[in-house]
């Protein structure tokens, strides 16, 4: 391994980042109601704030491939959380939206939340959060060029 301690820096918070996700992933994944994974939320609330979009816009978003993306909005579309029709411009294409029953699980799933994230905003307050989410950002953004 390299010496150079720039080098340990990255690692250090590369596995910062990888540990801080495994916690919230599985403190999260157990609040969140029965039957719903957390990509099953996250996909919700994206189109709840960003309205329709394509399966390959969303797995872009959400960093997956399209057979990943395509998994997960089949299970959404089971459940009755999303509805996905054709593109009326190009037949090639689907649009994905949340239906009404999304927006119920995606509320339900908020209200098991929000404890958590009360709890993160007491434990780190509300400034340190607003001086760390440029930075996670920026991580987020290097990673992925």
């Amino acid at each position: 391994m390299s010496d150079n301690p720039d080098i340990s820096l990255a690692i250090g918070l590369l596995s910062e980042v990888v540990a801080a996700d495994q916690l919230i992933k599985g403190t999260l994944s157990r609040r969140l109601p029965k039957g719903m994974e957390m990509s099953h939320f996250s996909v919700l609330n994206h189109l709840s704030n960003s309205g329709e979009k394509t399966p390959a816009q969303l797995a872009r978003n959400f960093h997956l491939t399209k057979g990943a993306m395509t998994n997960t909005l089949k299970k959404l579309e089971n459940a009755g959380y999303i509805h996905i029709r054709p593109d009326w411009d190009d037949a090639r294409r689907k649009q994905v939206s949340i239906s009404n029953a999304g927006r119920v699980a995606r509320e339900l799933a908020l209200e098991q939340l929000v404890p958590e994230f009360e709890k993160i905003i007491a434990d780190l307050g509300e400034q340190k959060i607003r001086q760390t989410l440029p930075v996670l950002r920026a991580f987020r953004t290097a990673l992925g060029t």
